[in-house]
């Protein structure tokens, strides 16, 4: 739309200039309008482009394959972070076996190696740090084989024994009478003398 065609239409200067102001925003409108039609054309152009290519990936591809390609996949990581999680179990396990172990004493250790391996053996549980059953199961291995654990009060009574009955450096005998063994306060280092010097009570009931 020209001024020169409005003039031959009769208009004023003023209206001329009126159409001519709404003929320019009626443009703009039209113009935004298909920048925005040319975008979402582009934009949808693009989306068309990448399915296609992403669908010429798969072209020959076995989709049967694939998916059991896939399931292997997620069975081979559950696989992966259980096998992880046994390892760290056996090591926290181990951990607070030797942690336990280290106030038990053993006659040997081999003992001690052989007590252990029985203990992983018998499927204990750990929790909180703590392995559960253990204190009763090293019970019923003392009584199954005493000779694999150091026994304070006997290892008390034995070195008492020895002490005893080692010769004396002063002039004498070397033995205890009566009255000093039961002069003696300590109660296991008496059962020791007396265990050594049975002849001294022999008849007593």
């Amino acid at each position: 739309m020209k001024t020169e065609e409005l003039k031959a239409q009769g208009l004023t200067e003023e209206q001329i200039s009126f159409v001519m102001a709404e003929n320019g925003k009626d443009l703009k409108k039209l113009q935004k309008e298909n920048d925005n039609l040319t975008t979402d054309r582009d934009t949808w152009k693009e989306k068309a482009e990448a399915a296609e290519t992403t669908l010429k990936g798969f072209e020959g591809v076995d989709l049967e394959t694939m998916q059991k390609e896939l399931s292997d996949w997620k069975q081979k990581a559950t696989e992966a972070e259980k096998s992880a999680q046994a390892q760290l179990y056996e090591r926290d396990f181990a951990d607070a076996l030797k942690t336990e172990f280290e106030g038990i004493k053993f006659s040997s250790e081999a003992a001690k190696r052989a007590i252990m391996a029985e203990v992983k053996e018998a499927g204990l549980k750990l929790k909180d740090g703590k392995i559960l059953g253990l204190n009763d199961l090293i019970g019923q291995m003392k009584e199954k084989d005493a000779s694999a654990f150091v026994d304070d009060a006997q290892q008390q009574i034995q070195q008492n024994m020895a002490r005893f009955t080692a010769p004396k450096k002063s002039g004498s005998s070397g033995t205890m009478n009566k009255d000093e063994i039961m002069a003696i306060k300590d109660r296991s280092e008496r059962r020791a003398a007396i265990a050594q010097n049975m002849h001294l009570f022999e008849g007593e009931k």
